[in-house]
């Protein structure tokens, strides 16, 4: 028996699983360039420069929460109707057309137009967002439950370095915008920030084009209690209200989603404030910007390897292992003081971020029942932005609490112990084995 080859090792070896995992690359480039690095200091000093600091802070705070509240909202609707009329691909059609057309338009903000900005912001974060419920919910369709882990983590993995290779491109135009004819000073580089939206939004529906064009559609599969001539939006609201009782009969797919919601907000916390964190104790923007660039270039080799950690030990085991890591980072942020400490802790994030992720969706797409892929995953979206909401108020309050940022970011360990508690009560093998039981029972009455 000969070896399996690199791209088996890494979960890429059919051309549907690497269609598949391209969307991350496609797809990270919006979250690195835009949501990162390029949009959140384009909007202060472009945008809203006629506003006083504080108000433009806030508005910018305020567009990412009502972004994430309305996909929180959607998700599970959405994900309902993708799985009942057997439209996933259609669905994440729109949702990646809404967040390029979006995009693409952020061209056009200029001085002032703080409130273009923020929803042209907004809408490009629906996009983005709701696009993962069914990119996610195709995973369990087209990859093995011994392949989920590695195909999940290679994705991860091709998104970081998707994402990073753009940002090196923008942040060399609009650092040096004169080698490229766009001028000099502040107005070469507004006008490189501008080009910046642009060419994300033409890297993201490229770069998506594989997925479209090799990865079925997975076909609709009626419930026990469904009739076929019945409305797609009717019976997708009945479904939604069935999945919504049905968690109870899936409960450990259910406590990954808790486990998930309190251990992600810990991570996303961490993302979100980290820049915030390091302007605090005065390192410079470029230093910022050379810490975002090791994330997304040290989560690449990371992300296939913490693949292979999980076929070694398992994804619960590995996911534990990057709470551990993720408990030592909080506590050495404390004491940060330099740049070269940033950058360490900055190496330690990109080890584990990517792993953390992609394993947790792997995970959780084990446990559930293929045919309900896309409303399952839509609840889990939910879980994952209200972990995006919840946590940075936690850490604002702490600050109220401590008076300084050093005793918030302490306050972050509770978030990976109390998810590392729920996690550790996750039974995986029944979770699979109830997920497994569902589908033998539509199997049998298709077969009726």
């Amino acid at each position: 028996m000969s070896a399996p080859s690199l791209l088996e090792r890494v979960g890429l070896h059919r051309p549907e699983l690497r269609a598949w995992a391209m969307y991350d690359w496609a797809n990270s480039a919006f979250m690195a360039t835009v949501v990162t690095a390029v949009f959140p200091i384009y909007f202060p000093l472009v945008a809203a420069a006629e506003l006083d600091p504080a108000v433009a802070s806030f508005r910018f705070a305020s567009t990412t929460f009502i972004a994430l509240s309305i996909v929180a909202v959607l998700a599970p609707v959405l994900g309902a109707i993708a799985d009942v009329a057997a439209v996933k691909k259609k669905m994440l059609a729109v949702c990646l057309a809404l967040g390029v057309v979006a995009t693409a338009c952020m061209f056009f903000i200029g001085r002032g137009d703080w409130m273009l900005a923020a929803v042209l912001f907004i809408l490009a974060n629906i996009g983005a967002t709701a696009s993962f419920v069914f990119y996610d919910s195709l995973l369990p369709h087209i990859a093995g439950t011994d392949e989920m882990d590695r195909v999940s983590t290679s994705g991860y993995a091709l998104g970081y370095l998707g994402g990073g290779v753009l940002l090196v491109v923008n942040l060399v135009w609009i650092l040096r915008p004169e080698w490229f004819g766009l001028g000099s000073g502040e107005a070469g580089q507004a006008l490189a920030m501008r080009l910046s939206f642009v060419s994300v939004a033409v890297w993201w529906v490229g770069f998506s084009l594989p997925l479209f064009r090799t990865v079925p559609e997975p076909a609709r599969a009626l419930e026990l209690d469904e009739q076929a001539s019945a409305s797609p939006i009717q019976t997708a609201l009945v479904r939604l209200g069935e999945t919504l009782r049905e968690l109870r009969g899936y409960k450990q797919a259910f406590l990954m989603m808790l486990a998930f919601l309190v251990y992600n907000d810990g991570i996303g916390t961490i993302i979100r404030m980290a820049t915030t964190f390091g302007t605090e104790i005065g390192l410079e923007q470029g230093d910022l910007i050379t810490a975002i660039m090791l994330v997304q270039f040290v989560g690449v080799p990371f992300a296939f390897i913490f693949g292979q950690v999980a076929v070694r030990i398992g994804a619960k085991r590995a996911i534990f292992l990057s709470l551990a890591v993720y408990v030592g980072i909080s506590i050495l942020s404390y004491g940060m003081t330099t740049a070269a400490e940033f950058y360490t802790l900055a190496m330690l994030v990109g080890m584990v971020q990517g792993g953390s992720q992609a394993l947790s969706r792997s995970l959780f797409a084990s446990m559930v029942p293929r045919h309900k892929s896309s409303e399952f995953f839509g609840f889990f979206g939910v879980f994952e932005k209200f972990a995006g909401i919840v946590g940075p108020g936690v850490f604002a309050v702490m600050i109220l609490v401590t008076g300084s940022s050093r005793g918030a970011i302490l306050s972050i360990i509770a978030f990976f112990v109390v998810g590392g508690i729920l996690l550790a009560r996750v039974d995986v093998e029944e979770g699979q084995r109830v997920a497994r039981d569902a589908e033998a029972d539509l199997r049998t009455l298709e077969n009726v």
